[in-house]
């Protein structure tokens, strides 16, 4: 039953920008337009929803360039139309040249900060890892999709070779790159021409990133993982002492995982396993949440934000302690999801005042983003959620390929001995949640967000607004969010002054952001 409506118990309302997409034989949702139209292409031509998710992904390598790529990792989740869930972890590995103390971290940075001297783990080309999405994209398409590779890629080739007009979003984008790209000549002369970043409408052909994916189309994922591609990249790599080799690319390997599953009031919601931290993280925070009367609190009030506040920073002093590449932690998902587990931590919640969280578990070793959606007429649902991390990855173009890679490696631990320290093949822990939320065995919402170490407590907070306070998918995705995992609670403007007075006195240190994402 459809609960009242949230805004007679709301302590921040708001208006939704947006108006919602309906379907009823099919749709795709995606970041960029002319990458939406894509995957419906492939869908009207009678594609399947996995055909129309690996459009619609490649050709959001040509408008959303400074998000997502080949060189990059992917999380994708399926739910086929005969009910089952599989999880395509596609994610980006340290270099088997990788050691854990391969950056010098800088002296002082506080636990949860991976910075290296000289920015070396986040820009050029020390900053890229083994690459996984292009592998991950092929490898759903060969076992679930129902197109060839090269039908699905058309779009995306026409986009590269055709151009596009850049958005406001790409221009912003570019302007807060710029500093980084002006130092590499081919993303200088791509994006900043004439020292100048895109303006919006300007037009943006990429011929040379074209004839790479007209490559691909023809050679499948060899062309960049043993192929000519790949030469390209690793020949940039030794001129430039990166670390990633033919070796890497060779060796990748996909892995196809089982999800985590939870129980939230009588919902059934179904995430990525580690090495993904959201899927263990919402169902623990979901867990501790479950005891609480979150509908009755009301949408953004002072009692409810405080709330979340608490247990995102139990779920992140969590993961810093525990989360990782199953390969080489021992990460106890099982205590992490248990309803035992939840009352253990919820008992320290403070209602009247903030604190400070440290881990309830022990591990032993062994930013930017963009998402999609997916959905068929037969039953087959994707959602999928890719980036090459930082915006613009690692901020440079690799000769011959038209490509930006990844700077993953800013996602490791730079100082050894801790959970998400560097080992060589390790693969990178992530916060991306394409999650599902079913009832009654059927899929009724799908979705994901972007945002980097953000995206599993803003899919947390969606997932409530959705079953707690009962609002439409486009209310729940738009509403103001907080973040925090340590001793700042960012909060959105959306969220009012008394409000924030109220988590302030509460003992929360604020600071306001334009979004949380």
């Amino acid at each position: 039953m459809r609960k009242p409506d949230w805004r007679a118990r709301a302590g921040t309302p708001f208006a939704c920008e947006k108006r919602p997409a309906h379907g009823t034989r099919g749709m795709v949702v995606s970041n960029h337009p002319l990458a939406s139209a894509a995957g419906l292409e492939i869908l009207a031509g009678g594609g399947n929803a996995v055909d129309a998710a690996v459009a619609t992904q490649f050709a959001l390598t040509v408008v959303e360039p400074m998000m997502v790529g080949l060189i990059g990792g992917t999380t994708c989740h399926i739910r086929l139309a005969d009910g089952s869930h599989r999880i395509i972890d596609g994610m980006s590995a340290v270099p088997l040249a990788g050691r854990p103390d391969m950056y010098r971290p800088v002296l002082g940075a506080p636990p949860e900060v991976y910075d290296a001297e000289g920015r070396e783990n986040q820009v050029g080309p020390k900053a890229v890892a083994a690459p996984g999405s292009l592998r991950a994209w092929c490898l759903a398409l060969a076992r679930y999709g129902s197109l060839p590779l090269a039908d699905v890629m058309q779009p995306a080739i026409r986009l590269a070779n055709g151009g596009f007009a850049v958005t406001p979003y790409l221009s912003d984008c570019i302007e807060s790159a710029a500093a980084d790209m002006a130092q590499d000549k081919l993303a200088s002369a791509r994006f900043l021409p004439g020292g100048t970043p895109l303006k919006p409408g300007a037009r943006l052909v990429q011929a040379d990133y074209g004839e790479a994916l007209a490559l691909v189309a023809r050679d499948g994922e060899s062309a960049l993982h043993g192929g000519p591609l790949g030469a390209l990249l690793v020949e940039c790599m030794e001129k430039n002492g990166g670390f990633v080799s033919a070796r890497d690319l060779a060796e990748y390997r996909v892995a196809e995982r089982a999800p985590i599953r939870s129980a939230y009031r009588g919902w059934e919601i179904v995430g990525p396993p580690p090495p993904a931290a959201s899927g263990v993280h919402i169902a623990q925070m979901l867990n501790i949440l479950e005891s609480y009367d979150v509908a009755g609190m009301g949408f953004g009030t002072v009692d409810t934000l405080h709330l979340l506040a608490e247990v995102l920073k139990i779920a992140f002093a969590d993961r810093a302690a525990a989360s990782g590449d199953p390969d080489f932690v021992d990460v106890p998902v099982e205590r992490i999801i248990s309803k035992a587990y939840a009352d253990e931590r919820r008992a320290g919640i403070d209602m009247t005042k903030a604190r400070r969280w440290a881990p309830g578990l022990l591990a032993k070793e062994g930013a930017d983003t963009t998402h999609l959606t997916a959905a068929d007429a037969l039953g087959n649902v994707v959602t999928t959620t890719q980036t090459i991390n930082s915006l613009f990855g690692a901020r440079f173009i690799v000769p011959g390929l038209g490509m930006v890679p990844n700077d993953y490696m800013a996602n490791f631990d730079p100082r050894p001995g801790n959970a998400l320290s560097i080992a060589p093949g390790k693969r990178v822990t992530t916060s991306m949640s394409p999650v599902m939320a079913l009832r009654d065995g059927r899929v009724v919402y799908a979705l994901g967000l972007p945002g980097g170490r953000k995206i599993f407590p803003s899919a947390l907070q969606a997932l409530l607004n959705l079953i707690d306070h009962g609002m439409t998918l486009q209310e729940a995705v738009e509403a103001p969010r907080i973040w925090t995992e340590g001793p700042v609670l960012e909060v959105e403007h959306g969220i009012p002054e008394p409000i924030r007075a109220g988590l302030e006195a509460r003992g929360h240190r604020l600071q306001r952001m334009p979004t949380v994402a």
